[in-house]
């Protein structure tokens, strides 16, 4: 039986469980687990990183851990009852592990900066660190010294880990986390700041210490020992700072004792910061012991000396800069003459190099050198191992600059400065060495009291070193005499001075010695400075021990009595220095004299007054002292002395203010306490207090008076520390008269305090001097008085100052400090007295904050008083806390919230320190303000409310503290890190706001509504839900759970508070619609599903109450449309809150009457949510693709029609713009920015500032608009549309006169043109791309679109470029539509394969006389059709010849739009599908390569090949595939009696391919003749063999000689002009007879030349590359380029010029996915009964099967019988070199003169077929393709650049196909694409007179029709008027229009007929009769001043 565990509530899981078992819950090792039951050995509990997941688990898995139970029930929270640093450690550890895993993926998968990986690895340092020290902790074996170091170390390391990972900053005392709740806002707020101050800006140490290890001295002369001597030298004063350290080396050069690491590294102790300066060096001197000279021979002399080696320097400052633990080799120098040893390291510094040289090139001193920062307390807890091992301390000269007490130094240091002596008899001079000595009062030599330095021990002697032959040596060498404070008196030193010869012997002779007095006779030592010292002779044996025999006699010169001259005149001298640092000897007399009083009574007078001139220093080493003998005067000498002690007594206390003596206060507070024992001196020190008091009025001099009062804490110390020595000694005698001096002092005091002044007055500085000192005094008086009684005297002594207050008096500052020390003192946290005080203090801080004066005091007092206002549990003091909290907020609520208004809505000031001072105020003022709301209760809250007499006065409050909340919400109120904090600001603004909103309902509401006050309360609650550290969302799970945990979610319940608000509201809500509706999206964009909930409905409210009142929420829909993209694109929203959004009111709305309108609004916001969500997933990734582009597209055009919201249609042109440029889609760049163009007109009217535009007229815009995309049509190589632009704004330009610009756009025109004809363009691929299932987003889902490709991309390598795109997409492998189970899918499929463009602008194509180079541009630009073809067989398949049965399935793509656009892809707009019979497939491909043959030929002809491998390769292809069989395969199939009498309806079309098969036959001869000559000789024998191939071709078709209309045929082109090929002089017959006709064709692109092969006839079929089909459109026809069938190519026909066509075999650029044996390969018959799918990207022929002709009339006026006519009225006028000989015209002759000259019809003519027209064989295709027959007959026309045409002419012209492929060679590689060529009806054709015209005209064809409703392109530039003048509209760039467009650009020379007169585009009047309309504006005109 499971029961509820008691004790057993927390664990620690021992070892992982899988938890197999039923109801088994796994368990992780290390997990902590919860455990609620127990039965038989198993726990049923959860993990407390998944409370959710509750299970059993066993027993022995566990180790249980005591804990503490919150609530406990089924609600408990178990809190272990460990350290808190423990708790904290593992928590944050579990969080640092998740962080830590990312941090190593991003390291590792991303390779982002340096310092990521770093953290990686520093943070796992720090985390393994953590966890050493958790089980130091845990073991529970550290001292409690220890245990509070290693909780610092891991505070420590846990605040670095969380800063580095920016998460919180945690507020701790003494090293455990706080609580919120359980201490005041203001503590919290002191906590986090110091937290925060300690982080960033660490307290610089003001004591620092140089660690120095000596290492090695290196040189290549050493081999005797050295001594080496360190001390840091002031360069600025010339002389040393500290003692010397001195190391011996042996001749090794390495310290004599490497084990003593003590005796070679020491610690410089005790630099100020102000040593550490450029000018403070370490200087090393080094001595060699050994020879006089260096390089003397070895002698028998065992006497060694000292003498001088080299110096080294190196600058601290050097060290500040150098890391810390650096070694240094230093270089040594040595003199250059010895005498100036003494300063060598003053030269050195100088850099006097003639003084100094290097000691050796190899000599260098290597040293560790590293400075140290703190106390020395400090190191020896850091660098324990440095102390522990063991390290000499060396000594600063002097004193610190701060003098610790208990501080023990008596230190006497001498320097052996210089000497002169005589000759002594000698030659030469003198080698002197001097020998020291210290004698005690006994005369014997003091043992170990001579040191050279720190870290070798001190010795009985010294010897100075020896400088060679110098009568007038000088040392400057400094030695140390650390002599007892006791053995200091009788003590003397003795310096011997003796000759050191160079001799055999090395004697050294005693000539002459010196000593001085340690201490004076009345014991004073010996003062600093240098002395004089006088050399007594003497013999060389003379005996020194006895020190009597000389001490009588006189030491120094300066000591000599007058008549002694006989000394005085000697010349023999030495000169030392003396210093004495000691904390008990002194050479001041006068402090001696006063410490001896009673020994001179007659002296106390003159030593009290000379106490104020004795150093400090000396003072406060004799500090006990002196004060128990000032103390001992007054006792007996009171009346005497009084004052006199009373002012020594005040000047000690003053002495130690200075921060130099600071230190020593404790040492007086413990005299007080421990030593005093003046128990009578309380009567005295009162009296002589007063005293001077009750004289501050009427002294003019106040200086001493403040001396006084500035003294007044130990004062009163001494007093009352005197009265309890009384007492306890007498038993509490006179009491009342204490008491009643003290309150007479307080009399005096408080009458001196309400002395009104001038404010420069002394008086009142020494008022302010008091007030600063009165606070101390407390304290004291507790000891004796009362709480209430000092209370009184403190509340009556402030009270007491003058109550006017002066902005500039001095004094106010002052009482405000007084008072901060007030709140902040023992006193004022006894409630009794806070009681009393209170009110004081709250009058002078309200007048102080109303005034906005101090306000940093302000903040520190009030901060104060509210750490000591808490929510007592105890019922005893709540009354009173209740009553202190009435107080402040009647008092400072109001005052406070406009402190804070004024402090940040102030303009913060220019320096640093003063905004970081306003910065500081504010956060106290809002912690003040937090933590007294934090105290209010419901009663408190009421009576601020009732408070408020009128309702004003209560709007105000609301407003104001609304508007406060609203700042304290700002996020940069507090630190990003102080998560803490804010969220306790949070909970203190919700909790009022609930008890206000109850005011706001009972006092605003109904005829009182206040609409100010209702719309700043939902602002403010707004921004609190919006609030970045509320959105748990974004919260590791563990800070969540604490969250909730704690405050639960604020979001929600401050949402169902404005929900509740909200209804309550009623007919009011209409003053918030539509304000109201942009802030509360913003709240339902928040991810929390319960406010969603809450605030959605919100919006059905609004509908209806605007419903209500205007009759429809057009104002609801618009505001949220403009809301939604802003806030989306901040990355608020998700697919979850569109779908919440939209199932939420569409539930709402349900029972409405208003319920369509209302659906439709949703409708609109869900489906711009869709794209918005898109578009921000699609923003998101990093670079530039075209799904970005795309979901750009889709948004700009759904604001543009669908919410018709101009401003932002606008922003996202601009915004796709730039995505092109980023791109470099610089045409598609073009385009996007002529849609802004477009809106803009030429006018003058003034725009503002917008996006990046500056304020400027519409003109100036539009002019950079125009320039702007010209020039990025440029770089995208679309001169062509750059060509119209330029014109319209020549035309511009020319209006205003402005021919300067005009002369620039003229030139850039022709720039332009120069582009066209010299620069090649890439013809680029086009891919159909299906998007389906419904993982795509919304704008690409279940659609087709067709994509323009990059330039060399085919398809394999755009099909990956899509699937990197979609990474998770997969390939379809076929091009069959897919079935629903696609489309609902949920995953992606991409359907992708090439398609062949359809130009619409077939007249350019046309014409022989027009260059490549243009014709490729009308190739591929402003497409809107697309084809795809897919061979198939149909009944049963003939294996011998598939041909019969080979069909062809053709799919034509209408897009949306035409490509390219403004983007490279455009969704498909409408599918259509026919199917071409196998006849017409056959004419198709025969009629492709004759044309293919022609264009070759031609180019030979003219010489544009470079050579004439591809006219061979394909010479070689047709006849090599005709000779094996080829177009016999076609005469098997469709000549034969049976195919005739089964399809007698083919019969023309039979005839047709007869036709093309001779005119094939006849081009290949005559290409021979052209390939004859010009083949080269290595290629002849080819030639030869081609010729007798073509021979038995020839026979084998039965052809002897060709038919006369085949003899006339033309087969000849010109690429270029007609006049060009004049020049050339290019034949232009190729019959002997000069018969010329015209051509019906022209090349599109020039063939691949790697791209032929031969191969059998059924591969040529099957293998062909393009044709041209027609389509009818209206009643007319429009036949444009379409891909042909194929089996096996998938080569395009768009690919590049022949310089740059791609190699890849064209079975790589087809359909996705083929197989090898699907490729290309002679053998692969197209026969085959494999269907595959086919490039769409070759020309396809001509497709009968898709010409309907609803009217037949006028089709008798052509001739059918004359095959030498084309069909003038069905050819489009073009120029042709080829010429038709004997053409009989039987229509027109007009016209047909025209033909025969400038308008011949494309070449070969192709007669129609006998007893039809084109059009009747049209009409017998067997799936005719039907029309509605209400729909005009005017087809859709793209007016070409290149042409004008009349109106005539452009409504009745239709366009025949042609093709230009045959279908015998294999000569499908060829990458050959043709327009067909255009024929163009006559104007008296009777199917298009009379009323059809006009009619046509106006309602235009069905495709316009349709093309019109679209929405219009975004490329579109439509016909403008300017007012000024004509402008020439860009229609190469819109829509078909249904208006004549303007010739673009203009052919040079260009004849007309009469018949065929163009109207000018800028005619207003129309040839047809019908005027002129403008095309409407897309969009109305919103945003007046874009």
């Amino acid at each position: 039986m499971w029961i509820p565990t008691e004790h057993e509530k927390y664990g620690v899981v021992l070892a992982s469980f899988r938890g197999t078992v039923q109801h088994g819950l796994p368990l992780e090792i290390g997990d902590t687990v919860q455990l609620l039951e127990k039965c038989e050995g198993w726990y049923r509990g959860f993990v407390h990183k998944n409370p959710n997941a509750k299970g059993i688990f066993p027993c022995t898995y566990i180790h249980l851990k005591n804990a503490h139970i919150k609530n406990k029930g089924q609600f408990e929270t178990v809190i272990p009852t460990e350290d808190s640093v423990i708790t904290e450690m593992t928590s944050t550890l579990r969080d640092w592990g998740a962080m830590w895993k990312r941090l190593y993926v991003v390291k590792t998968v991303q390779h982002t900066h340096k310092n990521d990986g770093d953290l990686f690895h520093r943070l796992w340092h720090v985390m393994n660190e953590i966890l050493d020290l958790r089980r130091q902790v845990l073991v529970g074996h550290l001292t409690n010294d220890r245990m509070k170091d290693v909780k610092q170390h891991i505070t420590a390391r846990l605040d670095w880990g969380n800063e580095q990972l920016s998460l919180d900053l945690v507020p701790r005392r003494e090293f455990s986390m706080v609580d919120p709740d359980e201490i005041s806002v203001t503590e919290l707020f002191k906590l986090m700041e110091h937290r925060h101050r300690k982080k960033e800006t660490p307290v610089p140490a003001s004591t620092h210490h140089l660690f120095v290890h000596m290492k090695s001295l290196m040189s290549s002369n050493l081999g005797e020992e050295l001594e080496v001597f360190f001390h840091i030298y002031d360069g600025r004063e010339n002389r040393p700072l500290s003692e010397r350290f001195f190391v011996r080396l042996n001749k090794n050069g390495v310290p004599k004792s490497p084990e003593k690491t003590e005796r070679q590294c020491t610690l410089f102790v005790d630099l100020g910061s102000s040593d550490l300066r450029k000018d403070v060096y370490i200087v090393v001197h080094i001595m060699r012991i050994g020879r006089m000279g260096a390089g003397e021979k070895k002698n028998l002399c065992s006497i060694q000396y000292r003498r001088p080696f080299g110096c080294a320097v190196i600058s601290i400052a050097d060290l500040l800069t150098a890391d810390s633990k650096d070694d240094h080799l230093l270089k040594v120098y040595a003199c250059t003459t010895e005498s100036e040893w003494y300063q060598i390291h003053e030269n050195i510094i100088r850099k006097v190099n003639s003084r100094y040289n290097l000691s050796g090139s190899n000599t260098g001193l290597a040293v560790s050198l590293q400075l140290l920062h703190g106390d020395i307390e400090q190191l020896r807890r850091e660098y324990m191992v440095l102390f522990t091992r063991g390290v000499s301390i060396t000594k600063k000269l002097g004193f610190s600059d701060i003098i610790m007490p208990g501080e023990m130094r008596n230190d006497l240091y001498m320097t052996l400065e210089k000497g002169e002596f005589e000759k002594g008899g000698k030659s030469v001079a003198r080698n002197v060495e001097i020998t020291v000595y210290v004698l005690d009062i006994e005369g014997q030599v003091m043992k170990s009291y001579v040191a050279a330095g720190s870290g070798e021990p001190g010795g009985d002697v010294y010897h100075s070193f020896v400088l060679y032959h110098n009568n007038s040596p000088r040392w400057a060498e400094q030695i140390k005499l650390p002599i007892p404070v006791d053995m200091f008196r009788g003590s003397h030193v003795r310096f011997e001075f003796r000759h050191c010869s160079t001799k055999d012997k090395g004697e050294k002779k005693l000539f002459g010695y010196s000593f001085v007095h340690l201490m004076q006779e009345d014991g004073r030592t010996l003062p600093d400075g240098t002395h004089e010292l006088i050399i007594h002779k003497c013999e060389e044996n003379a005996n020194l021990q006895d020190s009597s025999c000389y001490l009588k006699l006189p030491f120094s010169k300066a000591n000599l009595p007058g008549n002694n001259q006989a000394v005085k005149g000697t010349k023999e001298c030495f000169w030392i220095t003396s210093f004495l640092c000691s904390t008990k000897l002194t050479q001041n007399g006068d402090m001696l004299d006063l410490l001896k009083w009673r020994a001179h009574p007659e002296r106390i007078n003159d030593s009290l007054l000379k106490l104020k001139e004795i150093d400090g220093s000396e003072i406060v080493k004799f500090l006990q002292d002196t004060l128990d003998t000032l103390f001992g005067i007054l006792d007996e000498s009171s009346q005497r002395y009084g004052l006199k002690v009373f002012d020594c007594l005040v000047h000690i206390i003053n002495l130690l203010q200075d921060s130099k003596f600071h230190h020593f206060k404790p040492v007086m507070d413990t005299y007080i306490e421990s030593h005093f024992a003046g128990a009578l001196s309380y009567r005295d020190l009162i009296k002589v207090l007063k005293w001077y008091v009750d004289r501050i009025i009427d002294a003019e001099h106040q200086d001493h008076i403040q001396q006084v009062l500035n003294a007044t804490e130990y004062i009163f110390k001494y007093i009352i520390q005197s009265r309890r020595l009384f007492a306890l000694a007498t038993g509490g005698q006179s009491e009342e008269e204490f008491r009643c001096c003290v309150h007479e002092l307080f009399m005096s005091i408080r009458f001196f305090l309400s002395q009104e002044n001038k404010i420069t007055s002394p008086i009142t500085q020494t008022q302010a001097v008091f007030l600063r000192t009165f606070p101390a005094v407390y304290g004291e008086l507790l000891k004796i008085f009362t709480v209430r009684e000092v209370a009184g005297f403190v509340r009556e002594t402030l009270g007491s100052l003058p109550a006017t207050a002066r902005a500039e008096c001095p004094l106010e500052a002052v009482k405000l400090h007084c008072i901060a020390k007030t709140v902040e003192s023992q006193l004022y946290t006894n409630t009794e007295s806070r009681c009393i005080l209170l009110p004081v203090v709250l009058r002078l801080l309200q007048a102080h904050m109303q005034e906005q004066r101090d306000l940093v005091m302000c903040a520190r007092i009030l901060t104060s008083m509210l750490s000591l206002v808490r929510k007592y549990d105890s019922t005893a003091t709540e009354p009173v806390v209740s009553e202190e909290v009435d107080l402040i907020v009647d008092s400072l609520l109001v005052v406070l919230m406009r402190t804070i208004l004024e402090i940040t809505n102030r303009p913060q000031a220019a320096g640093t320190n003063m905004r970081l001072q306003f910065q500081d105020i504010t956060g106290e003022f809002v912690a003040c303000l937090l933590a007294l709301l934090r105290q209010m209760s419901d009663k408190h809250y009421q009576q601020l409310l009732q408070a408020f007499t009128s309702k004003d006065d209560l709007r105000d409050f609301l407003l104001q503290i609304f508007t406060v909340f609203r700042i304290l919400i700002r996020p940069e109120m507090f630190l990003k890190d102080w998560t803490v904090m804010r969220l306790v600001t949070n909970n203190v603004i919700i909790t009022t706001v609930l008890y206000l909103s109850d005011a706001l309902r009972k006092n605003f509401l109904n005829d009182k509504f206040d609409y100010k006050v209702w719309d700043s309360y939902f602002y403010l609650s707004v921004i609190f839900i919006n609030q970045p550290c509320l959105q748990l969302e974004s919260f590791s799970p563990s800070k969540k759970k604490r969250v909730l945990e704690k405050y639960g979610d604020m979001r929600v319940m401050m949402g169902c508070e404005i929900f509740s608000m909200w209804q309550n509201l009623g007919e009011h809500k209409l003053n918030f619609i539509p304000a109201m509706i942009g802030p509360f999206l913003e709240v339902t964009l928040v991810p929390q599903p319960d406010l969603r909930n809450v605030m959605i409905p919100i919006f059905h409210d609004m509908m209806d109450w605007e419903q209500r009142r205007s009759g429809n929420f057009k104002q609801v829909e618009a505001k949220l449309i403009d809301k939604l993209d802003g806030l989306m694109s901040e990355g608020k929203g998700d697919e979850t809150y569109r779908e919440l959004f939209n199932s939420i009111l569409l539930k709402k709305i349900e029972r409405e009457t208003w319920r369509e309108s209302g659906v439709s609004l949703i409708a609109t916001v869900t489906r711009l949510m869709e794209r918005l969500l898109d578009y921000r997933d699609c923003v998101k990734l990093g670079e530039v693709d075209g799904k970005k582009i795309g979901c750009t597209v889709s948004l700009l055009n759904f604001y543009k029609t669908e919410l018709n919201k101009e401003e932002m249609y606008i922003r996202y042109i601009h915004k796709l713009y730039e995505l092109h440029l980023k791109a470099q889609n610089y045409t598609e760049a073009s385009y996007t920015l002529l849609l802004y163009d477009e809106l803009l007109e030429w006018s003058e009217r003034p725009l503002r500032e917008f996006l990046n535009y500056p304020m400027q007229s519409e003109w100036q815009r539009k002019e950079y608009l125009h320039l702007t995309i010209v020039q990025n049509f440029d770089r995208g190589k679309c001169w062509e549309n750059g060509i119209i632009l330029c014109r319209e704004l020549a035309d511009q330009y020319e209006s205003y006169y402005d021919y300067r610009n005009l002369s620039k756009m003229r030139m850039m025109e022709a720039s332009l043109y120069e582009k066209i004809m010299d620069q090649q363009r890439l013809e680029p691929e086009f891919f159909r791309v299906g998007f389906y299932g419904k993982k795509f987003p919304f704008f690409l889902r279940n659609k087709e679109f067709v994509c323009r490709g990059h330039d060399y991309e085919r398809l394999e390598a755009f099909q990956q470029r899509m699937l990197n795109e979609f990474p998770h997409a997969i390939a379809m492998q076929h091009v069959n539509q897919p079935d629903q189970t696609i489309y609902q899918a949920e995953a992606q499929y991409l359907q992708i394969y090439a398609v062949s463009p359809i130009p619409e602008s077939q007249d350019v194509l046309q014409r022989d006389g027009v260059a490549d180079n243009i014709k490729s541009f009308y190739k591929v630009n402003h497409i809107w059709r697309f084809r795809y073809d897919r061979p198939f067989h149909k009944g049963t398949k003939d294996k011998e010849n598939e041909f019969k049965s080979l069909w062809v399935e053709r799919t034509s793509l209408t897009l949306v739009q035409s490509l390219p656009g403004i983007s490279r892809w455009f969704e498909v707009e409408k599918r259509e599908l026919v199917e071409v019979s196998p006849l017409e497939n056959a004419i198709e491909v025969i009629e492709n390569k004759n044309l293919q043959l022609r264009m070759l030929i031609a180019q030979c002809q003219s010489r544009q090949m470079q050579n004439i491998n591809p006219l061979t390769m394909c010479l070689n292809g047709v006849i090599d595939a005709a000779v094996n069989g080829g177009l016999a395969r076609y005469q098997e199939a469709f000549f034969v009696k049976d195919y005739i009498v089964n399809h007698p309806e083919d019969g023309e079309k039979i005839g047709r391919l007869r036709e093309l098969m001779f005119e094939q036959a006849h081009i290949l001869e005559y290409g021979l003749a052209v390939h004859e000559k010009f083949v080269p000789q290595d290629m002849r024998p080819l030639h030869k063999k081609l010729v007798d191939q073509f021979h038995v071709m020839k026979s084998s078709l039965g052809i002897q000689e060709f038919p006369a209309y085949v003899r006339a045929s033309p087969v000849h082109f010109t690429n270029g002009s007609p006049r060009s090929s004049c020049r050339n002089s290019v034949p232009n017959i190729i019959s002997p007879d000069g018969a010329r006709v015209v051509a019906r064709r022209s090349p599109l692109t020039y063939p691949a030349v790697n791209r032929y092969s031969s191969s059998s006839l059924s591969s040529q079929a099957s293998n062909e590359v393009s044709n041209i089909t027609g389509q009818s459109e209206s009643s007319d026809e429009v036949f444009n380029m379409q891909p042909s069938p194929s089996t096996s190519s998938l080569s395009s026909n768009h690919s590049a010029s022949p310089n740059v066509t791609s190699s890849a075999p064209s079975s790589t650029r087809g359909s996705p996915q083929l197989q090898d044996k699907h490729k290309h390969s002679r053998e692969n018959s197209c026969l085959s009964s494999r269907e595959r799918p086919v490039s769409a990207i070759y020309p396809n022929p001509l497709d009968p099967a898709q010409r309907a002709t609803p009217h037949q009339t006028g089709d008798t006026t052509l001739p059918r019988s004359d095959p030498n006519l084309s069909a003038p009225d069905k050819v489009r006028p073009t120029f042709s070199s080829w010429s038709l000989d004997s053409v009989k015209e039987v229509n027109n002759t007009q016209f047909s003169d025209t033909v025969g000259k400038l308008l011949c019809p494309p070449v070969p003519p192709r007669p129609p077929y006998p007893g039809s027209s084109a059009k009747t064989i049209r009409s017998q295709s067997p799936v005719p393709t039907s029309r509605s027959p209400q729909k005009s007959s005017l087809p859709p026309f793209t007016p070409s650049p290149t042409e004008c045409q009349s109106a005539g002419l452009v409504s009745n012209s239709p366009v025949l196909s042609g093709s230009y492929s045959s279908g015998i060679s294999s000569m499908s590689r060829c990458s050959v694409s043709e327009a067909s060529g255009t024929e163009a009806t006559t104007g008296d054709h009777p199917a298009h007179q009379g009323p059809t015209m006009p009619n046509s005209v106006s309602s235009g064809s069905d495709e316009l029709i349709r093309r019109e409703n679209k929405t219009p392109p975004p490329y579109s530039v439509y016909e403008r008027t300017n007012p000024r003048r004509p402008v020439p509209l860009p229609h190469s760039l819109s829509i078909p229009p249904s208006v004549d467009p303007p010739a673009l650009p203009p052919k040079p020379h260009q004849q007309r007929t009469s018949s065929m007169k163009l109207v000018p585009a800028s005619d207003p009047r129309r040839a047809d009769g019908v005027p002129h309309v403008p095309r409407p504006r897309p969009l109305p005109r919103k945003v007046s001043q874009l």
